[in-house]
């Protein structure tokens, strides 16, 4: 098992030139060249005078190496989970600079010179880090309302890392770690980053975001994987896994992971998933790994040094722990019921208390009654607030199987009508949702939290009509997730569709010219793609769309490579995948 060192201490400095940092693209990274990439950052960021920078990089080991260097150089990191417009604009209110994978209109640093023949760092870089300084500034996932920035000293976060060595250093011993999860938030960064250079680890350069790129990247040495309910959730069903001969363990945070889901991750990958349970203020507060059967405990294990308490006014989680910035007791926002003096049980969240009409309604218990339902497999429900509309109830359902029977053979109408029959006996009639929105998943940020704004993206998003022509060429859809490189969007293939025209006359299916050219045009409606396409690789096509299907298509866009990989699923497997390369590609 490899040594565990302090964050304050800096650990790549304490360590050989030949150690093993990571792999990019199947490369080994040393050390030696991490240590230069971040003194290189320390130097350039320490000629600025500016204090506060924003960070995003794809690249994992890039990306820690500049965070380094700019703690070593004082500054502190504003952590984006993307680098859209809206989140830039915002930004540059708060920062003096941006760092990495940024458009040109913000100027970010370039990066310096990397080379072999970059001065090594001297002894005087390798200073400790203050525990007290404000390393880092986060942002709340936005589930419940607007997102907050939470700012975190640098001894937050080296408790925590030492925190998390000490519960699971031991199991998973030097495993690789392989992630689907980005380190532009809290759980990635602490997972992905902090914890492996602690604990001398070694990290794979780019996250895994469709099951294809995990099959690529899974090494044949231990590895471990961090992930998250909305991948784990995908996983089992595609076509293409990787090697699992050499996994050790499967982490997952982000919400809570459904019963069926960890059920299928065993059977698929023969490790229950560890889940972490905190938040981007408190950080980790407890772990779980309930094992498959009829005996299955839910409960929650507060972590190391972490002190759990119920308050009794509010039914709420406290909590006082070292990756607080302060010994008090924070009041979270978490019901919980407490089986012994250290096992709860989470009961929903006392902040989804809204009132409609001078009547107080809860969020969860709509929800709750929906999945008593057999109709319903997923359900989020949230007050839309319009200006000059009413306020009004949303409900958003991922269908189980005789769900999506009644929605193709009887239709939304009839659907919304025994949905609503599940609730009218417990909930008052101001409150039953007046607007529904059926999914083939819930949407989900790379942290795999589904937040309120993409829900309200949900119910604003202009659909394609399919009245727009007498034969449509492209499917309704509608976005539900989207970051700079990465968007999945729901599609409805109208029956009507040109392409089934004679592709065939008695069973027809939408040809696969079609589902590649939906894949380009939607992914420039929505990513800044090159103009030409140049060529395709690995284009597989499992499973037939017939009309009326509704179809999931995930995008990603890989800048360095010029290439616009895409997937398109449903509840019955995966349809098809590929790769399409486009004007700049090597």
């Amino acid at each position: 098992m490899p040594d565990f060192i302090d964050m304050l201490a800096l650990p790549y400095m304490a360590r050989a030139d030949d150690h093993l940092i990571g792999w990019r693209h199947h490369h080994a990274v040393s050390n030696a060249q991490f240590g230069i990439d971040a003194a290189q950052w320390r130097q350039l960021l320490a000629g600025h005078s500016g204090r506060n920078f924003a960070l995003f990089m794809h690249d994992t080991i890039a990306f820690s190496a500049a965070l380094f260097g700019a703690w070593q150089a004082g500054k502190t990191v504003y952590l984006p989970s993307d680098t859209l417009p809206d989140t830039c604009k915002a930004l540059a209110a708060n920062v003096d600079g941006f760092i990495g994978d940024f458009a040109h209109e913000w100027k970010p640093l370039e990066t310096p010179s990397l080379n072999a023949e970059s001065p090594a760092p001297t002894v005087a870089d390798a200073a400790t880090l203050d525990g007290d300084f404000i390393g880092l500034v986060v942002y709340t996932s936005g589930s419940t309302g607007a997102a907050q920035a939470i700012p975190k000293k640098l001894s937050q976060m080296s408790n925590e890392v030492a925190t998390l060595d000490a519960l699971f250093g031991a199991r998973v011993g030097n495993a690789d770690i392989v992630s689907t999860v980005s380190h532009q938030h809290i759980y990635g960064l602490l997972f992905k980053v902090l914890w492996p250079i602690c604990a001398g680890r070694a990290i794979h350069a780019h996250s895994a975001f469709f099951p294809e790129d995990l099959a690529a990247i899974a090494p044949q040495r231990p590895w471990l994987l961090l992930s998250s309910p909305a991948h784990l959730k995908r996983l089992p069903e595609s076509p293409v896994q990787p090697d699992i001969t050499h996994l050790q363990a499967i982490f997952s945070s982000g919400g809570p992971l459904f019963p069926d889901v960890a059920a299928a991750t065993y059977q698929q990958f023969g490790h229950s998933p560890i889940e972490i349970y905190g938040s981007s203020e408190t950080g980790g507060i407890a772990w779980r790994q309930p094992l498959p059967g009829i005996e299955r405990d839910d409960s929650w294990l507060p972590m190391p040094h972490v002190d759990v308490r119920l308050n009794i006014e509010h039914d709420c989680l406290e909590v006082r722990s070292p990756h607080l910035p302060d010994s008090d007791w924070l009041r979270m926002a978490d019901r919980v019921e407490f089986s012994d003096r250290q096992k709860f049980t989470l009961r929903g969240r006392a902040d989804r208390i809204v009132k409609l009409e001078e009547k107080r309604i809860s969020l969860d218990q709509i929800e709750r009654l929906l999945l008593t339902s057999p109709l319903a497999a997923e359900a989020r429900v949230m007050l839309h607030q319009a200006p000059g509309q009413r306020d009004r109830i949303a409900a958003f359902v991922v269908l189980a199987a005789a769900g999506r029977d009644v929605l193709e053979q009887q239709g939304k109408l009839a659907l919304n009508t025994k949905l609503r029959a599940v609730l009218a006996d417990a909930i008052e009639s101001v409150a039953l949702p007046r607007m529904w929105r059926y999914l083939d998943a819930m949407p989900a940020n790379t942290q795999g939290k589904t937040t309120l704004a993409a829900l309200t993206a949900l119910l604003e998003e202009q659909q394609v009509p399919a009245s727009a022509s007498s034969r449509p060429l492209l499917p309704e859809h509608t976005l539900i997730q989207r970051t700079d490189t990465q968007v999945t969007l729901q599609l409805y293939v109208p029956e009507n569709l040109l392409y089934f025209e004679g592709h065939f006359p008695e069973a027809p299916i939408l040809p696969g010219v079609a589902q590649v050219n939906w894949a380009l045009e939607l992914g420039r409606q929505y990513l800044p793609l090159p103009h030409d396409c140049v060529g395709m690789q690995a284009l597989k096509f499992q499973r037939v769309i017939v009309p009326g299907a509704t179809v999931s298509l995930e995008l990603e866009h890989d800048m360095q490579k010029s290439a616009l990989a895409f997937r398109l699923h449903s509840a019955d497997g995966q349809h098809a995948s590929g790769r399409i390369l486009l004007g700049g590609a090597a």
